[in-house]
């Protein structure tokens, strides 16, 4: 048996569970990181107790949807649950993308509870230069 030292865990964990973050009805957001890496955007999402299959990212024009569920363990008949933490149900997030993004090559790994996305910047959007034309300059190259 697992004992609780603080009696307000209980009340704030029923709270949680009717009130807040991640009903089986009603998707959860997930925490990410998201940073630029040379050429690419890597968007990283904490997704601790999912199974690979339990995973579904979609991407429609700009719109990345990435949604998760979290399944319940499962347990012989005679299981009877202390202590019960972990929320399970869907979670889900949305993140635009902008324009400049190559949204055909996105490369999805999970290792480790974080799903991790790579999105490379697209061609027409990486820095080049550019010729600058002008009548004296057209002036020189004919001398």
């Amino acid at each position: 048996m697992l004992m609780r030292t603080d009696p307000f865990r209980e009340l704030d964990r029923l709270a949680q569970h009717l009130m807040g973050p991640g009903t089986w009805s009603r998707p959860s957001a997930m925490p990410m990181d998201a940073y630029r890496d040379g050429d690419q955007y890597v968007i990283a999402f904490d997704l601790p107790g999912i199974a690979p299959d339990a995973l579904d990212i979609d991407v429609e024009r700009n719109m990345l949807t990435v949604k998760a569920e979290r399944r319940p363990l499962p347990r012989s008949e005679n299981a009877q649950t202390e202590l019960s933490e972990r929320p399970l149900g869907v979670f889900s997030r949305q993140v635009v993308l902008a324009d400049t993004l190559d949204t055909e090559d996105i490369r999805a790994d999970y290792e480790a509870g974080v799903l991790t996305l790579r999105i490379p910047i697209a061609e027409r959007a990486k820095p080049r230069k550019i010729t600058v034309h002008g009548a004296e300059r057209d002036r020189e190259l004919e001398s």
